[in-house]
């Protein structure tokens, strides 16, 4: 291993030399205690990237806390638009209570739409209702049929939950935000980052110029494989949400060792 030499100053796994040190920082004579305890007009240090990293590590530790002891879980998205009158807020309120009266507690983003549908539905039927909220420029609230609720300033922080926490994915109609949760899902278990669950889109008409266009497009290209199609899963009945759902829980068991 080569020696450091004596202008060299080690920060954690970093060598830093003084012609670095006063690129970086302009200040090679300041020791890192100066630094700390230097008293600065503004609380400039607060959008520093180091600052910002210390936030996001706290977010991951407060997340998995909170959400350690949880249980057997469905994570469930769609449109923070949907209406309580639309059709699809009826079907995510009954798949959320099908899914708690299972025995799997819900997630979801915390906010309006189908994820207060989802979260209401789980309430009425007696599980635990969990929201992963996010700030956004536009203030979202947490939705009040919330039993555990995180907050979170990142989205990727937020997506590690809803992944790490959930036996599958139940995909109402939505937007932008919604295709992304799909799509990351699926390249999640396509490459194998993490073990195979259920993903399952909700709604026929909803989906099927998307899978049309993936049939016929990508597939055709030979940018996805045949058998990337089998990842997902098409319904509209929520009693067959839950048949799918037991039916990975049961095999998952069977495969654990003894």
């Amino acid at each position: 291993m080569p020696e450091k030499s004596p202008e060299q100053r080690r920060a954690g796994r970093t060598l830093v030399t003084p012609k670095a040190n006063r690129i970086l920082h302009g200040d090679a004579r300041s020791t890192e205690d100066e630094n700390l305890l230097k008293r600065r007009p503004s609380p400039d240090f607060l959008d520093t990237d180091p600052w910002r990293a210390l936030r996001i590590q706290a977010e991951f530790v407060e997340g998995f806390d909170a959400m350690a002891n949880v249980g057997p879980a469905v994570t469930i998205f769609g449109s923070a638009r949907t209406k309580r009158s639309d059709p699809e807020y009826g079907l995510a309120r009954t798949i959320g209570r099908r899914l708690a009266e299972a025995g799997y507690a819900v997630i979801t983003g915390g906010g309006p739409g189908v994820m207060e549908a989802a979260n209401r539905g789980c309430r009425e039927g007696g599980g635990l209702s969990v929201g992963c909220n996010i700030e956004l420029p536009h203030e979202q609230g947490m939705n009040r049929y919330v039993d555990l609720g995180v907050e979170f300033r990142y989205f990727f922080a937020r997506k590690v939950m809803f992944v790490k926490y959930a036996d599958a994915f139940v995909i109402l109609p939505g937007g932008f935000g919604t295709l992304d949760e799909l799509f990351e899902s699926l390249t999640l278990i396509q490459t194998g980052k993490v073990r195979h669950f259920p993903v399952i889109l909700i709604g026929h008409s909803y989906w099927a110029g998307l899978l049309t266009w993936i049939r016929d497009i990508v597939l055709a290209s030979g940018a996805v494989e045949e058998s990337d199609l089998a990842l997902f899963q098409v319904t509209e009945d929520p009693a067959e949400v839950v048949n799918i759902v037991r039916a990975f829980s049961a095999a998952k068991e069977d495969a654990a060792p003894e």
